[in-house]
């Protein structure tokens, strides 16, 4: 296909307009509203019925409301954080809370919105440290690269079917964080017996405790009845600082615990044979690490010996009877009592931090070691789909990247329709 050889401007990327395209202001392609008939008057949300209260943020639904006047109803529409310039696409009825946002639609019926939007997100922009308002004085200037209608409506078909896998794929893992909620609450509490059956007081003998009703085959410990809890020595902390942070062993710091999981997407290091002078602190396989500053109580587990170290902030605790499985312990300290003691300690504290003793005295309910053995299994196997289904979600959002970055700058044109089997979406 043959190309003009002028430029155009989208964000800070110059590139060329395909033959028959055309470069377009975004305000001349979309027109504004202010939200102030749409906002809500009343933050009191419901979390799980009514009207969505909405912002362009990660979150996007605040919580519900009760209020029947000033629904958006005129859709689809774009909501576009005039601060942030975060946009979203909104195909249902909302209120909105921050005045801040400006609601964009189509001029006129020769441009599709879900292209327009889909342009927004390419753009190579991003707000600095003002606080200004982006719409007026920068977005709608920017210039974006525009087909005729049939190829819009074409690109937006194939950006859509990506979407609805990408929407399939998230309905999928909410699922299964259900089940895993509603499991953590039984098998951490009630237990499973050697049949596979979820313990009740019906069919298995129940006992009293500082906790509750538990299977009598269980018991109530401490925390550092069963496992050394340490963080660096303060000889140690003098020396982390004084050493160039280079080398083969990875520092465990708090934003590297999330979710159970340790997140090594941004990591410092240390060489080993500093990592060794700090024997104390250093990590060993099946060790717990817990955050005692900032986000309290996030915890994961070290795969690997040789290969971890603690930084400030972070504990270990590491299991020393042969009885009990780290694993467990990590899913106990993540679920309901696990949170629950973790809360109660901080609420008893001025400080915003646990100390060494408050970890050591969280108690933890402690069944027969096959029965934690089975209760690791399959919380295990809940865990491994929801990765599975997690790193698809990935994989489609990477697809949806490169599509968007071919189909709206005419890089790649289009010459026939994807459907949803050529995108491979699955239901598990």
């Amino acid at each position: 296909m043959k190309e003009k050889s002028h430029n155009t401007q989208m964000g800070n990327d110059n590139i060329k307009v395909p033959e028959g395209w055309k470069r377009v202001r975004l305000g001349e392609v979309l027109k504004y509203e202010q939200p102030t008939k749409y906002l809500v008057k009343n933050e009191n949300y419901d979390k799980n019925s009514g009207i969505p209260v909405l912002t362009p943020g990660k979150t996007l639904i605040l919580g519900y409301t009760e209020e029947k006047f000033g629904i958006f109803e005129n859709l689809p529409v774009i909501i576009f954080d005039d601060f942030t310039t975060e946009s979203k696409y909104i195909n249902f009825p909302f209120k909105l809370k921050s005045s801040a946002i400006k609601i964009l639609n189509a001029k006129n019926e020769e441009n599709n919105l879900y292209v327009a939007y889909n342009a927004l997100q390419i753009l190579n922009f991003k707000p600095g440290s003002e606080h200004k308002r982006f719409w007026i004085s920068e977005f709608s200037k920017f210039q974006i690269l525009l087909p005729p209608l049939p190829e819009q409506r074409k690109i937006a078909e194939i950006l859509e079917t990506v979407d609805r896998a990408i929407e399939k794929t998230d309905q999928i893992i909410e699922k299964y964080r259900r089940i895993k909620q509603g499991l953590m609450q039984d098998l951490l509490t009630r237990g499973i017996d050697e049949n596979g059956k979820i313990r009740s007081e019906k069919t298995h003998k129940f006992k009293n405790s500082p906790l509750g009703r538990i299977p009598e085959e269980w018991e109530v410990v401490r925390l550092g009845e069963v496992a050394f809890v340490t963080k660096l020595a303060g000889f140690e902390y003098t020396k982390f600082f004084n050493y160039s942070l280079e080398g083969e062993i990875i520092l465990i710091r708090a934003l590297n615990i999330r979710d159970g999981k340790l997140d090594l997407s941004n990591t410092y290091t240390m060489p080993k044979d500093i990592s060794v002078k700090l024997n104390r602190s250093k990590l060993d396989k099946n060790d717990i690490v817990i955050s005692y500053v900032g986000t309290v109580g996030e915890c994961a587990i070290i795969p690997f010996d040789d290969k971890f170290h603690l930084a400030p902030n972070v504990a270990k605790v590491s299991i020393r009877k042969n009885d009990l499985m780290p694993e467990f312990i990590l899913k106990y300290l993540l679920g309901f009592h696990g949170k629950r003691e973790i809360n109660l300690i901080m609420s008893s504290t001025t400080q915003s931090a646990l100390s060494m003793s408050n970890i050591r005295t969280i108690r933890v309910l402690l069944p027969p070691l096959p029965e934690q053995q089975r209760i690791a299994e399959i919380l295990s196997q809940v865990d491994n789909t929801i990765e599975k289904e997690e790193a698809y979600k990935q994989k489609l959002e990477r697809i949806k990247k490169g599509l968007m970055e071919d189909l709206l700058t005419g890089k790649v044109r289009v010459n026939h329709l994807i459907t949803e089997n050529d995108v491979n979406v699955h239901q598990t």
